[in-house]
């Protein structure tokens, strides 16, 4: 219609126009260049399956299908492999495998719509996997102790073994532990049929008196009986790491047991089982304890903590979840301060230390580099300066939910010359003022600082205040109770209206608060600062 063409019809008119370039008539077909050769040719096997480790799983399934060279290169040194674990999966085994003959990691997943592979599967898989040293099983509801046995015997090198939401219980488990030599590390999570090792027919399976000489890791996970498993854990005499997450049942015992037979442990992490003073007294026991992790366990008190302190001089990490129980406290952490000079990473979250504590805390543990504090009401202005001023060696700080404001934050323009980054979550006096002048006065330090309108998680929010029997109420809301009795009604409720605004004027402290979401709100805070991280 007489109108000029657009810009993109030129400039794509430009760019596939090749005389402006010079090039004339210039042939780009795949013969003229290279004189139809392949260039890569030259490169050996070993130099092409090194650039595939730097690919993505997703680039390298389109790098092997560019020619039967590089199929068999990414077959032959294709070492970590990912399968959808479905029954058909064993019409596909021999095939794959004869591809994939070097995986020496290997991880089987089932959705829950789906039937797993079974144990004729699992036993022809681990044929073919010889070399297998990581085994993940997840959602093999069909593999039973027969199965794990024979991955136990075909897979002797076998070092690393994951499992969850399966079904073969702990007759499976101890079925693979029983016959594997280089065992040294297992983690269970949600796994099925637990219960079943006390029936007549697998309580052979279950070693009483056995010694699990190469287990060095032990993860129990969301475990309903995982007592059944204390026989393993008791008998792992060169156990260094145990955890135990949401598992039900006293504890108590098993790490007291622990504590007497087996001195080495470096790491436990308990978190949200029943575990008491007694069993930190057995924790106590393992000299050699680096890292320990109490996590919403609401049975252990300032005496067991004191008790850990006093004899493991060599404890490095150290996380207290204390779940506004306030039974850990000033006490405990002045015993941390007194007797773990070599401390270096610390996190307190919904404790109420008061500002004596954190002071011998930062004044005695000079080599601390990593420090949380989150959910912590006690934790002000004057703290924050405090650590600012006595940290030199703080490279990582983290600060959620506490009642800190720019005064706070400022101190650090000058203060931890080690500095490498800062995070502040959830603290509503922190403005975006004061992390602009932080740039510019110390422009390497990183910052990650959350000053939005977010309810922050403090001494208020919570129905425990620094004592454990206090209990504060709000202030009754006389103006909002006289507003709702002005709102006009009609003649037929003028009874009912009257009767409750004698009840809202009564319990004045219910008006306008809505206690359901503010407790879930509550609960979502607290428990969201556990997932506290350096990264």
């Amino acid at each position: 219609m007489g109108q000029a063409p657009s810009t993109s019809y030129l400039c794509r008119r430009d760019i596939f126009n090749t005389d402006r370039f010079g090039y004339g008539d210039a042939d780009f077909s795949d013969d003229s260049i290279g004189g139809g050769r392949d260039c890569t040719a030259d490169i050996p096997d070993e130099c092409l399956a090194g650039i595939f480790q730097f690919l993505s799983a997703v680039d390298r399934k389109s790098c092997s299908t560019v020619c039967r060279r590089w199929l068999r290169v990414d077959g032959e040194n294709r070492q970590r492999l990912s399968l959808n674990a479905k029954v058909n999966l064993v019409d596909f085994v021999p095939s794959l495998f004869s591809r994939f003959d070097s995986v020496t990691k290997l991880a089987l997943r089932c959705d829950r719509k789906s039937t797993s592979i079974s144990d004729d599967a699992l036993i022809l898989i681990s044929l073919r996997c010889r070399n297998l040293l990581r085994l993940k099983l997840r959602g093999c509801r069909e593999v039973t102790e027969i199965g794990m046995a024979g991955v136990a015997r075909n897979c002797k090198n076998l070092k690393k073994l994951s499992c969850g939401s399966c079904a073969f219980g702990a007759k499976g488990v101890y079925a693979l532990v029983n016959n594997s030599t280089v065992l040294e590390e297992i983690s269970i999570k949600r796994l099925r049929g637990v219960d079943n090792v006390n029936d007549n027919d697998g309580a052979e399976l279950v070693p009483l008196h056995v010694t699990f000489s190469s287990l060095k890791s032990i993860c129990l996970k969301e475990l309903v009986n995982g007592h059944c498993f204390a026989p393993l854990i008791i008998g792992s005499k060169k156990l260094q790491t145990l955890k135990l997450i949401r598992c039900l049942g006293d504890w108590d015992m098993t790490l007291e047991t622990v504590g007497k037979l087996n001195s080495g442990l470096v790491e436990v992490h308990l978190e949200k089982v029943q575990v008491s003073d007694a069993g930190l007294f057995g924790v106590s026991k393992c000299s050699k304890l680096e890292s320990l992790h109490l996590v919403k366990t609401p049975e252990c008190s300032d005496v067991g903590l004191c008790e850990v302190t006093e004899r493991c001089k060599m404890l490095k990490k150290l996380h207290i979840d204390g779940w506004r129980t306030n039974r850990i406290g000033d006490c405990g952490l002045m015993s941390v301060a007194k007797h773990c000079p070599n401390l270096q990473e610390l996190v307190l979250i919904a404790m109420y230390p008061t500002s004596m504590s954190l002071a011998a805390l930062v004044s005695s543990c000079q080599g601390l580099e990593r420090f949380a504090l989150c959910g912590i009401c006690t934790v002000g202005d004057t703290e924050v300066e405090g650590i600012a001023a006595k940290c030199g060696a703080l490279r990582k700080l983290c600060i959620k939910g506490c009642p800190v404001s720019n005064a706070g934050i400022a101190a650090f323009a000058s203060g931890c010359p080690n500095l490498v980054k800062l995070k502040v979550r959830k603290c509503r006096r922190v403005t975006g003022e004061v992390v602009e002048w932080l740039r510019e006065k110390r422009s390497s330090l990183v910052f990650s600082i959350d000053y939005s309108e977010v309810e922050a998680l403090d001494g208020s929010g919570s129905d425990v205040g620094a004592q454990e029997s206090s209990l504060a109420f709000p202030p009754m809301d006389t103006t909002q109770v006289s507003m709702a009795d002005d709102t006009p009604s009609t003649s037929n409720s003028t009874n009912s209206n009257s009767r409750f605004s004698m009840f809202r004027t009564k319990f004045g402290f219910f008006a306008g608060r809505n206690f359901v979401p503010c407790a879930f709100r509550r609960w979502a805070n607290i428990d969201d600062m556990s997932g506290t991280s350096f990264q």
